[in-house]
């Protein structure tokens, strides 16, 4: 396993103020050496992939090598938006993670039949955020090989 842990451009989807100060909280006591870019919404989301309006500086938008995605958002929620990033050539190769309140059946199949790559329930407590964003960057970081940027 290599010793150094190559930063990642992580988009995060989540419309709860909370829970974005949760996880980037939950980052830095990680001491996850990421850039965390956040969008409240899938309609922001795809415009940040898709380069439009305020996200169409590649500078300031870079293209993420993960995507975190809430289900439940205003606008666009994040299955509307997880069919059209899997459907799309030019991004369907972006791992996508479901980091979200539910936990039915219903969602779990439906995000997994709709392209998603993993599936998390958003812990409640900020321990339970850290083991869990702690055991996400060991995994995704240090163990899986991500497509070159």
């Amino acid at each position: 396993m290599p010793s150094t842990v190559k930063s990642a451009v992580i988009l995060l989807a989540d419309d709860d103020e909370d829970d974005v100060v949760l996880i980037r909280d939950s980052f830095q006591k990680a001491k996850l050496s990421n850039d965390l870019h956040v969008v409240e919404d899938g309609v922001e989301l795809l415009d940040y992939l898709k380069r439009r309006g305020a996200h169409a500086d590649p500078a300031r938008s870079p293209r993420p090598d993960i995507i975190l995605l809430d289900l439940n958002m205003p606008r666009m929620d994040g299955r509307e938006a997880l069919k059209e990033i899997k459907n799309d050539p030019q991004l369907k190769e972006i791992p996508v993670i479901i980091l979200t309140t539910s936990q039915t059946h219903a969602d779990i199949l439906r995000s997994y039949q709709d392209g998603a790559n993993c599936f998390i329930t958003k812990p409640v407590t900020f321990q339970s955020m850290c083991e869990v964003v702690s055991t996400f960057g060991e995994y995704w970081f240090q163990i899986v090989r991500l497509p070159e940027r």
